[in-house]
């Protein structure tokens, strides 16, 4: 997205060739964008400028991106013409209130056919800046809002309940945009230019979060997982695995592209439940169905609160969890804003419904490893949406 709406020519290696991020190339292409490469060597996009974009011929499909329809939502909202974001049949059900709010507060016009679900139209243009107190700490929301930032003649602020991932601020920096983060408030000043660039991704924590749990699971694991992202406000699932007891060591912790990374060496663990509230649910909101599965093979109880956010995200992941983990012989009991699990040595073996959600099916399938007999994992294509290797991957190790 920025690469697109920089002035010149942008790098970008290690890219993930997920649907997701898939889905945010094809959107772009629509608008006129060249963007050549389709390998995670090495993407090149020749950016237009804030103002380059053209008008969609068609609908733009954001398939099962929730990413790229919010974010996507803030740059249209600057744009001097009418689009329309749909997706497929599971974004269709996720709510967008929370960016149509604050981006109809900047002067954008915004309807959905469906209360406030996609597909969206919007209108873009004459935007103007606001100081916006988010209700929910979303990273989404506030990505949202400082992009539709750029296209204010003044400084558009965005307060936060909570601090949520800040990978949007570091890089509009490192392109030239005039950023102020102040604990948590972030503001961004309208009209500067923004610099190409050349980055090199990480390695995705939510990613490795699965392969983490396996090492931390199986009996007489060792794993090493190499360049993995542990920018600060991504790494609660490390910190809640370790007040677990795993056994999870950092090493060669350096800085790539402006985001800190390092290895990780995992080793088999004898876990324990524990109490998980408050910030460390903030920063591992995606990783709760894994966590789910470490704390079903935990000894004793786990409590998990403050996460009413999954009730939203690609499936009811606090519902679909607590369904799946109790086929498997744990006993659950499911919160209105969380989840509380009763560990147990081995999980029995079951049919496991994924609800079309990649990171419930991946999170299952690592359950599967400790069970006593087959687990058999259905509807297992949504893992491309994230994490087409995965399977791959899990059956490389020995």
């Amino acid at each position: 997205m920025l690469a697109s709406l920089a002035e010149g020519e942008s790098s970008i290696r290690n890219c993930l060739q997920a649907e997701d991020p898939v889905s945010t190339l094809k959107a772009f292409r629509h608008m006129g964008i060249d963007i050549n490469g389709s390998d995670r060597n090495r993407i090149i996009i020749k950016g237009k400028g804030l103002r380059g974009l053209a008008a969609p011929r068609d609908k733009i499909d954001c398939g099962n991106s929730g990413t790229t329809m919010r974010l996507l939502s803030g740059i249209l909202a600057g744009q001097p013409f009418t689009s329309i974001l749909t997706g497929d049949e599971f974004l269709l059900r996720r709510p967008m209130r929370r960016v149509i709010k604050p981006l109809t507060e900047m002067g954008a016009h915004i309807s959905s056919e469906k209360d406030g679900n996609p597909p969206l139209t919007i209108r873009g243009g004459g935007l103007k800046a606001i100081e916006y107190h988010s209700p929910v700490a979303s990273a989404q929301v506030k990505s949202a809002i400082l992009f539709a930032g750029l296209y204010c003649e003044d400084r558009t602020t965005v307060i936060e309940p909570g601090k949520s991932r800040d990978h949007t601020e570091r890089m509009l920096t490192s392109c030239g945009a005039d950023i102020n983060i102040d604990g948590l408030e972030v503001s961004i000043q309208g009209g500067k230019r923004l610099a190409p660039f050349d980055i090199t991704v990480p390695g995705d924590l939510s990613s490795a979060a699965f392969f983490i749990a396996a090492g931390l699971l199986v009996p007489g694991s060792e794993l090493v997982i190499k360049k993995v992202g542990i920018n600060p406000t991504r790494t609660g699932i490390i910190d809640i695995f370790q007040m677990m007891g795993g056994d999870i060591f950092l090493h060669n912790e350096h800085e790539v592209s402006g985001e800190p990374v390092a290895d990780m060496r995992v080793r088999y663990s004898k876990l324990a439940g524990t109490d998980i509230d408050g910030e460390l649910v903030l920063r591992a909101i995606d990783e709760f169905p894994i966590l789910c599965v470490a704390a079903a093979l935990a000894a004793g109880t786990t409590r998990i609160t403050g996460a009413e956010e999954l009730r939203v995200k690609e499936s009811d992941r606090i519902s679909a969890m607590a369904d799946e983990l109790k086929k498997t012989g744990v006993i659950v009991e499911e919160k209105d804003d969380g989840i509380v699990i009763e560990g147990r040595n081995k999980l029995k073996s079951a049919i496991i419904n994924s609800h079309g959600d990649h990171r419930v099916a991946m999170s299952m399938a690592i359950a599967g490893l400790t069970a006593d007999d087959e687990m058999i994992v259905q509807d297992t294509e949504c893992v491309n949406t994230s994490f087409p290797r995965f399977l791959e991957l899990l059956k490389s190790l020995h």
